[in-house]
């Protein structure tokens, strides 16, 4: 063998060099090896629903400052004054409630933390993870919905848009959250589980 690669050294180092490319472009081209050394940071402002409602609407609220109570009274009355002059509307503006929330924990091999938040408006749902979310990154990694009752059964809310920051996810209309109560960040690529949280109704 020895003999062999003397005689040859040039067509062993050909190959080696080949071998090492081989290996590199299936580490990093195929798998995303280098993906775990290298964070992904967003910065969701909270999800806009169909109907118009936002989280930062519903966090402005109108503050009206009172210096003496003649200014009050006169307030008061073209509050009055408006109403009765234009129809009223029976229509509510749509309110965003939480519903469910929780926090991921580390499991036994990745790392990661953070608080999400299930909002709806009563039409549309959203799945939010806060600012404080921060998990270890790596390959094709997505966001599951799974069932808790053992069946495996999972709904893909799609790609984890970063593995640091507030994001959102948009569930399904159909899904019942009383069932797919585990939120799961997931390496498709590996078919590994990173870290977990559980939905609690609020």
């Amino acid at each position: 063998m020895k003999d062999f690669i003397q005689r040859n050294r040039k067509l062993v180092g050909a190959g080696s060099a080949i071998g090492v490319l081989v290996i590199g472009f299936l580490a990093f081209g195929v798998f995303g090896i280098h993906t775990a050394f290298i964070d992904n940071e967003v910065s969701e402002a909270g999800p806009v629903f169909a109907s118009g409602a936002s989280v930062e609407q519903d966090a402005d609220q109108p503050v009206t400052t009172v210096t003496s109570e003649d200014e009050a009274m006169e307030e008061e009355d073209d509050a009055m004054e408006e109403e009765s002059a234009e129809p009223a509307d029976d229509g509510s503006a749509p309110q965003i409630q939480t519903i469910a929330s929780g926090s991921f924990s580390a499991s036994s091999s990745y790392d990661g933390t953070g608080d999400i938040n299930v909002l709806t408006d009563g039409n549309q749902t959203f799945l939010r993870f806060e600012e404080n979310f921060s998990s270890d990154n790596g390959p094709d990694l997505n966001v599951y919905l799974r069932a808790n009752d053992g069946s495996g059964e999972f709904i893909d809310l799609g790609d984890l848009k970063g593995n640091i920051g507030s994001q959102n996810y948009e569930i399904p209309a159909d899904v019942d959250l009383s069932r797919f109560s585990e939120v799961e960040i997931w390496c498709v690529r590996f078919g590994v589980g990173f870290i977990t949280a559980d939905l609690m109704s609020t």
